[in-house]
């Protein structure tokens, strides 16, 4: 990881880990993330922009380094969320284990909140070495108001009794915003304004992202 981001970073004792694709970044996940520092009492944010994420191969992804840049001047007003390039870096498939494990070397004085979309919790069975991601970091689901997420977290708990005092559940009204709707949205000729920070917005029209499928 780069060390202007661990430097910045050192002496907390909580860190929020916001995973994700980012494509783009909008103002649910700034939300989310927002609301787990403030419920949990964490000290930092860490966002991880997606290298290669290998449950999206189905689709094109933005370039990293846009996706990146579009995190980065989301976050900068706020001086608890911090962003990190250590995924779009490393080469191969990114899985959210690896990325951990590193993080847990690197902050072994922190305690570890890796926070996920409630829609992305219910797949983590699937992912590698669930168990092993549920012991090196507290889980902290977000969802809109009015999803059911019993049925998930039975599932997670079924299975991994240990995991009832490491999954934490945060209901956030932003979460009804979505990338693929922001997408789809452009691509549509629709507005999204308001959807996400206006330099942001002004950043995919410059660019001439989501155009085209």
């Amino acid at each position: 990881m780069e060390a202007n981001v661990r430097d910045s970073m050192t002496g907390g004792l909580r860190l929020g880990i916001m995973g994700g694709t980012f494509d783009p970044i909008h103002y649910g996940h700034l939300v989310a993330a927002e609301t787990a520092r403030i419920e949990l009492e964490l000290d930092n944010v860490l966002f991880i922009p997606a290298g290669n994420p290998p449950h999206k191969i189905d689709r094109i992804i933005t370039d990293a380094n846009l996706r990146f840049e579009m995190v980065e001047m989301s976050i900068r007003s706020n001086n608890n969320f911090k962003v990190s390039r250590m995924e779009i870096e490393r080469t191969g498939p990114t899985y959210t284990i690896d990325t951990l494990r590193i993080l847990k070397k690197t902050f072994s004085d922190q305690e570890l909140y890796f926070i996920t979309g409630t829609d992305a919790l219910k797949e983590m069975l699937t992912w590698r070495e669930p168990e092993e991601i549920i012991k090196l970091s507290k889980i902290v689901g977000v969802s809109r108001p009015g999803y059911d997420s019993r049925n998930v977290l039975s599932k997670i708990f079924k299975k991994y009794p240990f995991t009832k005092e490491r999954i934490y559940q945060l209901e956030v009204p932003a979460l009804a915003i979505s990338s693929t709707d922001i997408r789809s949205r452009v691509f549509n000729q629709k507005s999204i304004r308001y959807l996400l920070p206006e330099e942001v917005r002004l950043f995919i029209k410059t660019n001439h992202l989501y155009q085209s499928k």
